[in-house]
């Protein structure tokens, strides 16, 4: 068995031709970036009238030479597959801007989508923002009781959906949600219920011409919804400003460019795949692939050849997934135009890193952010060195900083100020507030939003640690922090070692009491397919990560489990895990916080 390390080391001695990176040098970038020349790129509304997401995203490349060139390659299915022009894209969102304005719908109205990805999610988007209405995508998967919360705490006077969805878990819903004056659905062809309206011949009877009205860069236009696993969802407002973000970001973090074609797998349901999934990419007037479909690996694989993708960005899990199968899967297909892989919605491992250059040809690139902070703050860089494991470096115009916290995880302050951690010493990860996609608040939620910030920075409730070069190293989140016998151990440390064992597909790792030490490490452990569970197969994992970790952070006992908890977007849920470990209800998770 070949350490991950000496696996590295090799491999990055292979030549790996590209394209001159949009950031070169890292450092000339920093001290060069402000985010005024970042606003500048963009175009702003004719006649001084403001700043308007769906017109840099669209509009703009439609008045050009760039009208006939393919903003969306939509996959259905079932194998159809259909373009959609930048200029036809403008065209169906003024319809459906104008089908809002009919409707009475505009400013801080509030546009709820509840879609699978089919082109109509696209074009509802865009056009709720031309119409100067606030758009909140909600995924499809969610069940009846989440969907009423989000529904009602936002007063969506809007919901856009399809004739399935509405009839499974919206029909009985409608009697608490007084504010949802219009549902606007796409059928198949079939009969549209009663007491809403059918979206394609709304559509067909609008107007193609619609001037967006003055938007203030303020305006909302976001509202995103976190996903709580106690207590209500919280509601992420953001504004119109925050394309100049998107914009800057694609370019820098994920060396986005007008030739590129574009795949992000995350759902439209959330920040990525509506951050990342539809506002950047058609702002840099790049090609956006669409897969109705859910993850296959061998369709992804052929999605990846067939449409020429050069710039892929998809999750942990799904790198996961795909490295079970086996990377002489991935060898069987042509990825030649594959230039650049990039990776969020939890922390890569450094396997995954690693896999990426035997199984794609290039690295996977890890970034960091948040729903709150509404853009890629942290990447590894195209044209730096990549550091498996590690979150990367804080993009030109992002100040981070990594702060010291108390015995009670406070923050320490020193006067009004923060006090730093020193390089290596693990502290919170914060962020200095000012980037134009920064959330605005939480929807009426004022206590919850102000906690969020201390002694001028945005708290963000994940520990790091930083190097003497700037890259980040994510430990976990504060409440997932193991605390056994005076170390503190970071479960995603561990996690990753375990992943290095040729016979595990995924790890799960958590803290359990113990009235010794406080807390043991149990690790609950997939395995690749050919491998079985059992006595000699856990001696052996615990073994592989003592050798690696040492004794006092290696896992106590391991668990063997098929298909981990997961989050609907995708993340281990070590809560749940918790919950099972302890006997509590698994809704009730209130009582897992860490002993001190």
């Amino acid at each position: 068995m070949v350490a991950l390390t000496d696996r590295w080391a090799t491999i990055t001695k292979r030549p790996s031709p590209r394209l001159p990176p949009v950031v070169g040098d890292y450092d000339e970038a920093v001290r060069a970036f402000s985010w005024q020349t970042a606003r500048r790129q963009l175009d702003g509304l004719p006649g001084g009238r403001g700043l308007n997401i769906a017109h840099e995203a669209v509009d703009r490349h439609a008045a050009g030479p760039r009208s006939d060139h393919d903003a969306i390659r939509w996959l259905a299915r079932d194998g159809r597959r259909v373009t959609i022009t930048y200029g036809e894209l403008r065209r169906d969102s003024n319809r459906f801007a104008g089908v809002l304005r009919g409707l009475g719908v505009g400013r801080g109205d509030v546009v709820a989508l509840l879609m699978a990805r089919t082109p109509e999610l696209y074009v509802a988007a865009l056009g709720t923002w031309k119409a100067g209405a606030v758009l909140s995508p909600l995924f499809s998967a969610f069940g009846p009781e989440p969907l009423r919360m989000r529904l009602e705490l936002a007063s969506a006077r809007v919901l856009v959906t399809t004739v399935a969805l509405y009839e499974h878990k919206v029909a009985d819903l409608r009697a608490a949600l007084p504010a949802l004056e219009h549902v606007l659905v796409v059928t198949d062809g079939g009969p549209v219920p009663g007491g809403i309206v059918g979206l394609q011949g709304a559509l067909q009877d609008a107007a193609t011409d619609f001037e967006i009205p003055p938007t203030d860069p303020d305006q909302p236009a976001l509202l995103h919804f976190t996903s709580g696993t106690t207590g209500t969802p919280k509601g992420a407002v953001h504004v119109h400003e925050a394309v100049v973000a998107h914009h800057a970001t694609a370019r820098m973090a994920l060396d986005l460019r007008p030739s590129d074609v574009f795949w992000c797998t995350a759902d439209p349901g959330w920040v990525t795949g509506t951050s990342y999934g539809i506002i950047a990419p058609l702002t840099i007037g790049a090609t956006l692939v669409v897969d109705e479909a859910e993850f296959d690996v061998h369709r992804w694989y052929r999605t990846l050849e067939a449409e020429r993708v050069s710039v892929w960005y998809t999750a942990p899990t799904a790198v996961r997934m795909l490295m079970k199968a086996g990377g002489e899967v991935a060898r069987g297909f042509d990825l030649s135009a594959l230039r650049f892989v990039a990776s969020v919605g939890e922390p890569l491992n450094p396997e995954g890193v690693v896999w990426g250059v035997e199984a794609l040809g290039g690295p996977i690139h890890d970034n960091w952010w948040q729903t709150e902070t509404g853009g890629i703050m942290i990447a590894n860089l195209a044209g730096a060195d990549v550091h498996p494991g590690s979150m990367g470096r804080s993009l030109p115009g992002v100040e981070a900083a990594v702060l010291r916290r108390g015995p009670h995880d406070e923050i320490l302050r020193r006067g009004g100020d923060a006090v730093l951690a020193d390089i290596g010493e693990e502290g919170e990860l914060a962020l200095r507030p000012g980037w134009p996609s920064m959330f605005r608040g939480y929807l009426h939620d004022e206590e919850r939003y102000a906690k969020c910030f201390a002694g001028g920075w945005y708290l963000s409730g994940d520990l790091v640690t930083r190097d003497a070069d700037g890259y980040y190293w994510f430990v976990g989140r504060g409440d997932d922090v193991i605390k056994s016998a005076g170390h503190l151990i970071g479960p995603f440390e561990v996690e990753s070692v375990l992943l290095e064992h040729p016979a595990v597909a995924e790890a799960g790792v958590i803290g359990v009491p113990d009235a010794t030490v406080g807390q043991v490490v149990k690790a609950f452990v997939d395995l690749k397919p050919g491998y079985e569970p059992g006595p000699e197969m856990e001696r052996e994992l615990r073994g592989f990560a003592r050798s690696r970790l040492g004794a006092a952070v290696a896992p106590r006992t391991i668990a063997f489990e098929r298909n981990l908890p997961k989050t609907k977007s995708g993340k281990i849920m070590r809560r749940l895990l918790r919950a099972r470990e302890l006997g509590l209800p698994e809704g009730d998770l209130s009582t897992l916080e860490a002993p001190p």
